[in-house]
């Protein structure tokens, strides 16, 4: 493995978004095993929240599928450096991102950082263009 994905590996353990994210993947049913770069593969998860595909948590990646696409590997694999790199603060940041995306867009990833850089297409997502502002009548005085 990298050293690259080692640190992410070691900086996820001990600011214990893995932990976490091993008990959000029991807690939804999900088998584990061993995915490439020190990543945890969940599959088989259940329940509905939240509605995708794949998401991550440090470096688990929980997955309602058996067999994951490589690009959408790829996507999750991003994630999980990024909770490395913004360790505590991941997820009110995420959630801060997933908001202004909403406001902007309608969706939660068009315009939420995390998302694009990890890679919209990557992830499944499709791209909306932002939302007209909406304009005030003017009055007149």
């Amino acid at each position: 493995m990298r050293p690259a994905y080692r640190a992410r590996q070691v900086v996820n353990a001990l600011n214990l978004s893995t932990p976490l994210g091993l008990a959000v993947a029991k807690a939804s049913g999900a088998t584990l095993r061993r995915g490439e770069d020190g990543l945890v593969l969940a599959t088989g998860a259940q329940g509905s929240f939240p509605r995708a595909d794949a998401f991550t948590v440090g470096n688990v990646v929980v997955l309602r599928t058996a067999t994951p696409s490589a690009e959408l590997l790829r996507h999750e694999s991003v994630h999980a450096t990024q909770w490395a790199c913004c360790v505590v603060l991941f997820l009110p940041l995420y959630l801060l991102a997933a908001a202004w995306s909403y406001a902007r867009t309608g969706d939660h990833w068009s315009r939420n950082t995390f998302e694009r850089r990890a890679g919209l297409a990557d992830g499944g997502y499709v791209e909306r263009p932002p939302r007209r502002p909406r304009t005030r009548p003017r009055t007149r005085t």
